[in-house]
């Protein structure tokens, strides 16, 4: 009886299951976030102050227009921080070769970004204390065909309104003078709709405290400017370097490009290449590297 119990019981048991776990799920790692390509090629030239010949000089020197004064640049940007009008006797002419420059640019797969200055925004709202003699001669010497083609329906009057004074390209932004903290938390686009009245001297087509003042001091508030506009440096023209050389300021967060190109300022021809983000100076007797943040 027990022999027979023991042996049904045998029967009977069942054989221990072994525990059969999930295989942990793989998490696979985020890619790491790639930074944005850069623009093979950026050139920037600063103030022209109405000299066509100095102008199609560095310009070609730069390589983006060819003796004859047309696009060369293929699929290059370039930017032009203001001041294309007064002490010179070439308004018209300068402005009218920005026109067809960016018309060409566009064709060819590249980008012309010509911003106004505090000349530009002058002439506009009538205020002509530096338009040259030679420059009134330009329109016949009369007043009344310069004031007509510089309003809203005039030729190089609704050329120019159709421009901004700031702009982000690349991660670098431009504008003729300076782009404090408090315009930049603006953005550019409320920036560029500001009435001209209301750009005064510390506005982006005024203001020289980046150039003058002392570093530490524009440094520290440069920052702030970068952080709101999501750019890596500033470019400007408006104040002359009578040495005629680009100024870099905080480890080349700052670039100085006005360095006198017209011949009211010396002639000093020069140009800012952006290779892919690496600033380089373009001068007549060559290349020069500059700092890069």
């Amino acid at each position: 009886m027990h022999s027979l119990l023991w042996a049904l019981l045998a029967c009977s048991t069942t054989a221990p299951v072994e525990a059969t776990l999930e295989p942990e799920a793989v998490v696979a790692e985020a890619p790491a976030p790639q930074p944005a390509a850069r623009l093979e090629r950026v050139v920037a030239v600063g103030d022209l102050h109405a000299d066509l010949d100095q102008a199609l000089a560095v310009l070609q020197m730069a390589g983006v227009v060819d003796a004859s004064g047309q696009w060369s640049g293929g699929t290059d940007t370039l930017v032009q921080t203001g001041d294309t009008t007064d002490r010179g006797p070439d308004s018209k002419e300068v402005i009218q070769l920005m026109a067809q420059l960016e018309q060409q640019a566009e064709a060819a797969g590249g980008r012309v970004v010509a911003l106004l200055g505090n000349h530009e925004v002058m002439n506009l709202v009538g205020d002509w204390r530096y338009v040259s003699e030679g420059d009134l001669a330009d329109y016949g010497g009369s007043v009344e065909v310069r004031e007509t083609a510089f309003g809203p329906e005039g030729e190089e009057g609704s050329w120019l309104r159709k421009h901004g004074v700031v702009a982000v390209v690349d991660r670098v932004a431009y504008a003729h003078g300076g782009i404090t903290a408090e315009w930049a938390r603006k953005g550019v686009d409320a920036i560029n709709a500001t009435p001209y009245p209301q750009l005064g001297s510390d506005s982006p087509i005024w203001y020289r405290g980046f150039i003058l003042d002392p570093e530490p001091t524009i440094c520290r508030a440069l920052e702030d400017s970068l952080v709101e506009l999501s750019a890596d440096r500033m470019v400007m023209g408006h104040t002359t370097q009578n040495s005629g050389r680009i100024l870099s300021r905080c480890q080349g967060r700052i670039l100085g490009i006005d360095t006198g190109i017209s011949s009211h300022y010396g002639g000093n021809l020069a140009a800012l290449e952006l290779r892919s983000g690496d600033a380089w100076a373009l001068y007549v007797t060559g290349p020069e590297d500059l700092p890069d943040p």
